[in-house]
C-alpha cells in the first residue's frame, strides 16, 4: 500500500529510532522483571524503569518518586479520576470538567455521574477557552476535583492551566491535568502550575503505544488514590502488574529526546505550521478554528466551510493522511463536540479537518499538501 503524507501526529507519532534503539535490548537480553528482587536480571530492570521515571519525572518538573507508569493516558485519566473520588468521595462529590475535554476525561464523569457525583461542565468562547469566572461560580465547599486538559487535542487551543489552577487552590480543590496532547512539545511544569495530577501518554511524543504515566503529587497536598488494579501492590501500590519495561524505557528515552530538543523543535514546527494555513487560506475560502488562541505548535483546525470533511478526507486520502478530529471518536460519525462547544454549526463542525504536523515533517511535505488540499477542495 503506497502510504500518504503523514500529517496526524496528534493522533499518533511514529517511534523515534533513537528510542527503538534504546527499548531492543529489554525484548530478549535484558529480559528481566524488574519486581524481582534476588538476582541481577530483577536488578538491571529496576535500574531502567528507575532511569526512565527520572527522565519522565524531569520533562514535567517533579521528583521521580510521583510518577506512576499505566498502559497509556486513558487508564491514567481513569486512575486520577476514579481514584480521587474514591478516596475522598464521602467528603465532597463535586467534579469540575470541561466540555471540550477528551472522551477519556468526560466519558468517565458521566460514569462518575451515574454513581451520584455532581459533574460541572465549563463552556468555553469561541477560541476554545474556559472562563476564569464561571470556573469561581462553579467552585462550592463540595468540590473535590476541576479536571482540565492542558491543550486541546483537536485544535491545539492551550488553556490558562496556570490561572485556573489557582482558583481551584484557593478553595483546596484538587487540580487534575490531562496533558497527553501538550508533553514533551511545550515547556510546562506541575510545580510552577499548580497541577496535582497529570495524565501522559508516549505514543504522543515519539514514544511507543501502550505507556503513559500519572503523576500524583507527593506534598503541598499529598494526593491518596484508591487503586483500580490491585494484585501485587506495584507502583507503590497505586497501580498493580508486571511493569512493561520496554515500553517504559522508550517513554524515559523519547521524554529525555524531547527535553533535549524541545525549544528548538518548537519554533520548527511553528514555522511549518504558519506555511500551511498561509498557503492554504491564500487560496481557498476558509477559517482557522481557534486562529486568536495561543495554540500548540503543531496543531492547525481547519474549516472550509461549504466542504465535507469527511468527503474531502476522502479525496485526499491517498495523498495527504488527516483527521476530522480525534482519533478515539472518529468512529462515532458525530461532528466534533469540541468544535460545536466552540459555537460552531454542525455544517462547520462536519467541515473542519485537522491537520497536525511533527518531528520528521518537512517544508517540501507541507507544500505538496497544500497542493493536494487545495486540488481536492476546488
Amino acid at each position: 500500500m503506497k502510504h500518504p503524507l503523514y500529517f496526524d501526529y496528534a493522533a499518533t507519532t511514529p517511534v523515534d529510532e533513537r528510542v527503538l534503539q534504546q527499548m531492543l535490548p529489554w525484548f530478549n537480553q535484558r529480559f528481566g522483571n524488574a519486581a524481582s528482587k534476588a538476582h541481577a536480571y530483577g536488578w538491571e530492570a529496576e535500574e531502567a524503569v528507575t532511569l526512565a521515571r527520572e527522565e519522565v519525572a524531569a520533562l514535567i518538573g517533579c521528583e521521580k518518586e510521583e510518577i506512576i507508569f499505566t498502559s497509556g493516558a486513558t487508564e491514567s485519566c481513569n486512575l486520577a479520576l476514579r481514584g480521587v473520588t474514591e478516596a475522598y468521595g464521602e467528603k465532597r462529590k463535586h467534579i469540575i470538567t470541561c466540555t471540550t475535554e477528551h472522551k477519556a476525561v468526560l466519558d468517565t464523569c458521566d460514569a462518575l455521574e451515574k454513581k451520584g457525583f455532581l459533574i460541572t461542565r465549563l463552556g468555553v468562547d469561541s477560541n476554545g477557552l474556559p472562563d476564569a469566572a464561571a470556573l469561581s461560580a462553579a467552585l462550592t465547599p463540595d468540590t473535590l476535583l476541576l479536571a482540565l486538559m492542558y491543550a486541546n487535542n483537536e485544535t491545539g487551543i492551550i488553556h490558562p492551566v496556570k490561572q485556573l489552577a489557582a482558583l481551584a487552590k484557593e478553595k483546596g480543590v484538587f487540580v487534575f491535568c490531562d496533558a497527553t496532547q501538550a508533553v514533551g512539545k511545550i515547556p510546562l511544569s506541575v510545580t510552577d502550575e499548580g497541577i496535582d495530577l497529570l495524565a501522559l501518554s508516549a505514543h504522543k511524543c515519539y514514544g511507543p503505544k501502550g505507556i503513559g504515566a500519572l503523576y500524583i503529587r507527593r506534598k503541598n497536598p499529598r494526593i491518596q488514590l484508591k487503586a483500580q488494579l490491585t494484585g501485587g501492590g506495584h507502583e507503590r501500590g497505586f497501580r498493580s502488574g508486571t511493569l512493561n519495561v520496554p515500553a517504559i524505557v522508550g517513554l524515559g528515552a523519547a521524554a529525555g529526546i524531547c527535553r533535549q530538543e524541545m525549544d528548538q523543535e518548537q519554533q520548527r514546527l511553528l514555522g511549518l505550521r504558519r506555511l500551511l494555513e498561509q498557503h492554504i487560506t491564500e487560496k481557498l475560502p476558509v477559517t482557522i478554528n481557534g486562529e486568536a488562541a495561543h495554540r500548540l505548535p503543531h496543531i492547525s483546525n481547519i474549516c472550509f466551510r461549504v466542504q465535507n470533511g469527511a468527503t474531502l478526507l476522502g479525496r485526499l486520502h491517498t495523498a495527504v493522511a488527516a483527521a476530522a478530529g480525534s482519533a478515539c471518536s472518529s468512529a462515532s460519525g458525530a461532528p466534533s463536540h469540541v468544535l460545536m462547544a466552540m459555537g460552531l454549526s454542525e455544517l462547520e463542525a462536519r467541515s473542519s479537518i485537522r491537520f497536525s504536523l511533527g518531528r520528521f515533517t518537512t517544508e517540501a511535505e507541507v507544500l505538496t499538501a497544500v497542493q493536494a488540499i487545495v486540488a481536492a477542495a476546488e
